[in-house]
């Protein structure tokens, strides 16, 4: 169980990421003051991780109202700013860890999972300096996106032939702590970062599959900790995510995929992997 204040917390972030999501902008970042006044409250967060957050969302807030050059300066800056939230280097976040080394059936290896709040925060400043992360809209084009189940489906199967992955039905206790976490915060901070900001951007410059090429490259090379083949496995994924955010129109698609893909894995095999 959450502590009633960690509940709270990030309780009030996940209702200001959903409602970001549902584009009802202003009440979520007015959720977001909350929880981040909470965690500063319950010191979860240090004085100067709450400037250094507070500084990335009013300059992240003012870009889109610059004139270019000063524009893309400062698109620079909030992606530097984003880039160190995702590596941990802002000092003063005390992100719990809520479980501690478990496992997630007999045959996978111990697992452990922590509540981040500097991760999060990367959604809320790209929404604010690039208003066109959530997606244009439109015609949703469903058969091609239920295709892209098939290879997904594949790179599992294939990490179980190579020996990474084996077969484990079910679902451990603290499933539902994963798929919150995962949901409202890992994949919606990575699928704004790599498909909403990152494939975009190129795609408004270059040919829209430079956008998905670049995007999944860079999504592998971000899982570099875990070596060769979880690079070329998330650079896989990666490609259909942003396949998922073309034919949908939607950053909220792709972000569901990328979910829906990461919670198959622990329902159906051994999670993060496979014990030797």
């Amino acid at each position: 169980m959450l502590p009633l204040s960690d509940a709270l917390i990030w309780g009030t972030l996940a209702l200001a990421v959903l409602l970001c999501l549902a584009r009802q902008q202003k009440p979520g970042l007015l959720l977001l003051g909350v929880a981040l006044l909470a965690a500063l409250w319950f010191e979860r967060l240090s004085p100067i991780a709450l400037l250094a957050s507070l500084a990335g969302l009013l300059l992240a807030w003012r870009t889109p109202r610059l004139s270019m050059p000063w524009r893309g300066v400062s698109l620079g800056l909030v992606l530097l700013w984003a880039i160190a939230l995702t590596l941990h280097l802002v000092p003063g976040f005390d992100n719990p860890r809520v479980l501690d080394r478990v496992l997630a059936g007999p045959a996978s290896v111990p697992f452990s999972l922590y509540l981040n709040l500097d991760k999060p925060l990367i959604f809320f400043g790209l929404l604010l300096a690039w208003p066109a992360l959530l997606g244009p809209g439109g015609p949703i084009r469903w058969r091609p996106l239920a295709l892209l189940i098939l290879p997904l489906a594949a790179l599992l199967l294939l990490a179980w032939q190579l020996g990474a992955l084996k077969p484990e039905l079910g679902l451990p206790h603290w499933w539902w702590l994963f798929a919150l976490n995962n949901l409202l915060f890992t994949c919606v901070a990575e699928e704004a970062l790599f498909r909403g900001f990152i494939q975009q951007a190129i795609a408004k410059r270059r040919q829209i599959w430079v956008g998905i090429l670049i995007a999944s490259l860079l999504f592998g090379a971000a899982h570099l900790a875990g070596g060769p083949l979880l690079m070329l496995f998330a650079a896989l994924a990666g490609a259909c995510y942003g396949l998922a955010f073309l034919w949908s129109g939607r950053l909220s698609v792709a972000i569901l995929l990328h979910f829906l893909f990461n919670f198959a894995h622990l329902a159906f095999f051994t999670y993060p992997l496979a014990s030797r």
